[in-house]
């Protein structure tokens, strides 16, 4: 009984969700929103001075478009800066931002400013390459 509940109400969730998404589902023009600024685009931000804030990096960033997250990397046993992060934008402010930073000077040091990568599956931090033993 419980399991037919929660499937209608995924149903109906689904077809909420379905509705939203489909342009001919009566939303006000305001709703329809062009789908470059759908996806979002992590950005690596390089050479970041060890002093740089969130706020910090925000305010660089704010000019170019609207900054979704930004995440300044530290060290996991010092927890001091690493001196980069990641900045996540839509994909037509992120193109923006890449073009008008790369190479900018902040706080004394010339950013790199590039698309994220994603991380290769190196098999963590266990060292040595060894296969996980259960």
């Amino acid at each position: 009984m419980a399991l037919r509940h929660s499937g209608a109400h995924f149903l109906a969730k689904d077809r909420h969700l379905r509705n939203i998404r489909d342009p001919e589902a009566g939303l006000p023009a305001s709703f329809h929103i062009s789908r470059e600024y759908l996806t979002v685009t992590k950005l690596y931000v390089g050479n970041l001075p060890f002093t740089a804030t969130e706020d910090g990096v925000r305010a660089l960033f704010t000019p170019h478009g609207t900054v979704e997250k930004i995440s300044l990397i530290t060290d996991r046993d010092t927890g001091r800066p690493r001196g980069f992060g990641f900045v996540e934008m839509s994909n037509a402010d992120a193109s923006r931002a890449m073009q008008e930073l790369n190479g900018k000077d902040f706080e004394g040091r010339a950013l790199r400013v590039s698309e994220a990568q994603e991380r290769e599956q190196s098999g963590g931090s266990r060292g040595g390459g060894r296969p996980r033993r259960y």
